[in-house]
C-alpha cells in the first residue's frame, strides 16, 4: 500500500475526536447507479462527525456538464455552510473502492486546502471493522473557510485540443481498456466511442487495491508501461472528471506534481460531433 495521502481506519477511530481533524463522507453513485440516493444513505449511518462532501450537489449547476469544479467562491460558501475549516486536517472516505473520495481529495486541494487525506479502505472496511456509525444529519457551526485556488490543476477543451494536436503535453485517460478503444458503449447516452487522439490509457482499477493505491513501485511500474513519460507534464481524464482524479493522487503519490485535470474529459469531448477522435469511425 501507498501510504502517502492516507489514514487507516484505527488511526482515524482513535482519532475520531480529536477537534483538529475533521471528516468528509464522500460517497457517490456511479454513472450505472440510477437508484441510489446517496444523502438517504449517509443519513442512515456514517462515520460519527462525519459532513456529507456531495461531489453532485458541489459541483458547477451552471454547466451542462456533470461534476464540473465551480467557482472557488461558491465552493468556500459551501464548505463553511458545512462546518469544514481549511485549516483543519480532513480526511475523506468513500464506498470503499477509491471511487469518489480521489476527486473529493482533488477539489480540496485544487482550492488549497494543504492537510487532506483518504481513508484506506473507506466505508467497507469501516463497517468490516465493526467501528462505530452515526446516523441523522449533524448541525454544524459556519466554518472558517479560506481559497486559495490553483488555475492551473484545471485544463478546458482549446488547451487539451492544443496538446493533442501538438503533442505538447500527455494526455492519459482513466476510462476502461473497452471505452477508450471504442470497443464498448459509454454509460452516459449521447457520447461517442474512442478517445482523445495521441492520449494514452492507464485504466484508474489497474492503480487500486482494497480500496487504496497500490505501492509506489507498482504506481510508476504500471504508468511506464501504458507509456506515460513521468518526467513530462501530463493531462489526466476520464469519463466526467472523476476518475482522472485517481490518476492525479496516484501520480502524486510518486513525486509527479506537474499535472492538470482536464474536467469535462470525455462527456464533453465525445458529445461534440466537431472534435477528432481516435479510432477513427
Amino acid at each position: 500500500m501507498s501510504t502517502t495521502f492516507f489514514v487507516a481506519g484505527d488511526w482515524l477511530a482513535d482519532h475520531i475526536d480529536d477537534p483538529h481533524i475533521q471528516i468528509l463522507d464522500a460517497r457517490m453513485a456511479q454513472p450505472t447507479q440510477h437508484d441510489r440516493d446517496i444523502k438517504a444513505e449517509y443519513l442512515a449511518g456514517h462515520i460519527p462527525g462525519a459532513r456529507l462532501f456531495d461531489i453532485e450537489a458541489l459541483s458547477d449547476g451552471t454547466s451542462p456538464l456533470p461534476h464540473m469544479m465551480p467557482r472557488p467562491e461558491s465552493f468556500a460558501v459551501a464548505m463553511r455552510e458545512l462546518g469544514i475549516a481549511s485549516q483543519k486536517h480532513l480526511v475523506i472516505y468513500d464506498d470503499g473502492n477509491l471511487f469518489s473520495a480521489p476527486r473529493a481529495w482533488w477539489m480540496l486541494k485544487c482550492v488549497g486546502v494543504e492537510n487532506v487525506s483518504i481513508l484506506a479502505g473507506g466505508m467497507a472496511d469501516w463497517l468490516r471493522e465493526d467501528l462505530a456509525l452515526e446516523s441523522g444529519e449533524p448541525q454544524p457551526l459556519e466554518g472558517d473557510f479560506e481559497v486559495k485556488f490553483t488555475p492551473g490543476a484545471i485544463r478546458r477543451l482549446p488547451e487539451v485540443l492544443v496538446a493533442s494536436h501538438e503533442g505538447s503535453v500527455q494526455l492519459v485517460d482513466a476510462r476502461p481498456a473497452a471505452r477508450f478503444n471504442a470497443e464498448a458503449d459509454e454509460p452516459r447516452p449521447g457520447l461517442r466511442r474512442g478517445h482523445i487522439p495521441g492520449a494514452r490509457n492507464v485504466p484508474w482499477t489497474e492503480l487500486v487495491e482494497n480500496g487504496q493505491l497500490k505501492t509506489t513501485d507498482d504506481l510508476t511500474f504500471i504508468f511506464s508501461s501504458h507509456g506515460v513519460r513521468l518526467n513530462q507534464p501530463i493531462i489526466v481524464s476520464c469519463g466526467s472528471g472523476v476518475t482522472a482524479a485517481v490518476l492525479a493522487l496516484a501520480l502524486a503519490t510518486i513525486g509527479i506534481d506537474d499535472v492538470a485535470l482536464y474536467d469535462g474529459s470525455w462527456s464533453e469531448w465525445g458529445a461534440r460531433d466537431d472534435l477528432p477522435i481516435e479510432p477513427r469511425p
